[in-house]
């Protein structure tokens, strides 16, 4: 039976103390699907208890693989992995499923599967993801939203060259390319923290990947992988998620298990937003003002530029900025969905077309609110805990694809939030 289930937000209560990031989604995603091209059993610590992770979990065990949950470790072992197809209700799922394809093909010769769910961000084609694999000597009949793929013997390492740096495609050619006959050359790659940590755990695994993290990644096609240990990194945005959520409500919040270098494009912006911010190692430690100034200008990049993912957690952060603050979207068609709802909390706020101007106003009201996506349902209740009043927030399910237990997260740093 599907739970309906809101968030209640009590604003106006000021966050304090310490909070642990857990394991980046982006990156726990496609290092599962790359259990699926080892021979034998592989750790991944660090590992969120998402619902795309429980997602990503039923994928394997459906194409055979055994898995085991301790804490946040998951041990796969993908010895006997035994079918190449994907049910249209796992695919649907999640939008990051599609990176199954790369591997399963690698794997098995061929794959079964539907186009991929997820939040709807606007068109997010598959078309850079086929294309590289067509190139490798992938045959893909597609038909009334399936795909049907083969390989007649191993796929073939060539030169790519992709139109846009996309995180999928590059995860997806990674994994077809890691075992593939000869070398993958790619150009105009995702240069992504997660695309980093899915090379590493391949290279731990035997692949012979380089220049990750960079526009060109070579990878030189070997005979199989074994299984590896490896740990997740830290979910950059769920640490974005926390920092808005601090400096909304005029906050000094300590945030652990952070990587200081995955966020060099938002640490300024938080700073001419008016917050003081410290690193030291694995600790940020963030200082709100009484009341934030405006960030003249945000506009969303691929890595490493300002995170597409972290734009509406900002805007819902300066909505209280004295002030005007201008955001422009160049990678998602339909990422303002949460400004409908903003709006409803009593935000200034005027779209035309990639641009939205936000006039800082004094105060938020509580309101009955839904969440559109993941990063926009985040972004509501980051400006929850600052309206006065209470916030209903609905479509958790969004919410839980990219969060660990959001409420609980917040609570422990002293803010009033429950699940009902």
């Amino acid at each position: 039976m599907f739970v309906v289930s809101k968030l209640i937000i009590e604003g106006g209560h000021p966050l304090e103390g310490e909070l642990p990031i857990h394991g980046a989604k982006n990156s726990a995603l496609p290092v599962l699907a790359a259990t699926l091209l080892c021979q034998g059993q592989s750790v991944i610590h660090n590992c969120p208890g998402l619902s795309d992770v429980d997602a990503s979990i039923q994928i394997l065990r459906h194409l055979g693989c055994q898995i085991y949950r301790e804490g946040s470790t998951l041990t796969v072992d993908s010895q006997h992995v035994s079918t190449c197809d994907i049910p249209d209700d796992l695919m649907r799922e999640m939008r990051s499923s599609i990176v199954f394809l790369g591997a399963i093909v690698s794997r098995m010769g061929c794959a079964k599967l539907s186009f991929p769910g997820g939040c709807e961000l606007g068109p997010r084609p598959i078309d850079l993801h086929l294309k590289a694999l067509r190139q490798m000597g992938l045959h893909i009949d597609e038909h009334y939203g399936y795909l049907d793929c083969k390989v007649d013997g191993k796929l073939k390492g060539t030169d790519i060259a992709l139109s846009f740096p996309s995180v999928g495609a590059t995860e997806n050619i990674l994994l077809a390319a890691t075992v593939a006959d000869g070398t993958t050359v790619l150009t105009n790659a995702a240069r992504e923290p997660e695309i980093v940590d899915l090379a590493c755990y391949l290279n731990a695994c035997g692949a012979r990947i380089e220049g990750a993290g960079e526009g060109t990644i070579t990878i030189e096609g070997v005979e199989c992988l074994h299984g590896a240990e490896h740990t997740v990194i830290p979910d950059r945005i769920a640490a974005i998620s926390f920092m808005a959520a601090a400096a909304v409500t005029g906050s000094k919040l300590t945030i652990k298990e952070i990587e200081k270098d995955h966020l060099g494009q938002v640490i300024p912006m938080f700073e001419e937003a008016g917050c003081r911010v410290r690193c030291n190692g694995s600790q940020l430690e963030l200082q709100a003002p009484e009341r934030l100034r405006p960030i003249k200008m945000v506009r969303t990049m691929p890595y490493p530029g300002f995170p597409t993912d972290a734009q509406a957690l900002v805007m819902a952060m300066v909505t209280l900025a004295k002030g005007t603050s201008v955001f422009v979207e160049n990678i998602f068609e339909s990422r303002y969905k949460h400004v409908g709802e903003l709006l409803r909390m009593g935000a200034n706020i005027k779209v035309e077309g990639k641009v939205a101007v936000v006039e800082g106003v004094r105060k938020l009201y509580g309101a009955q609110v839904e969440a559109p996506d993941l990063r926009g349902g985040a972004a509501l209740a980051v400006a929850g805990l600052a309206a006065e009043g209470i916030t209903q927030l609905g479509g958790l399910h969004h919410i839980d694809r990219g969060y660990e237990s959001l409420e609980k997260s917040l609570s422990s740093i002293g803010a009033k939030v429950k699940r009902i």
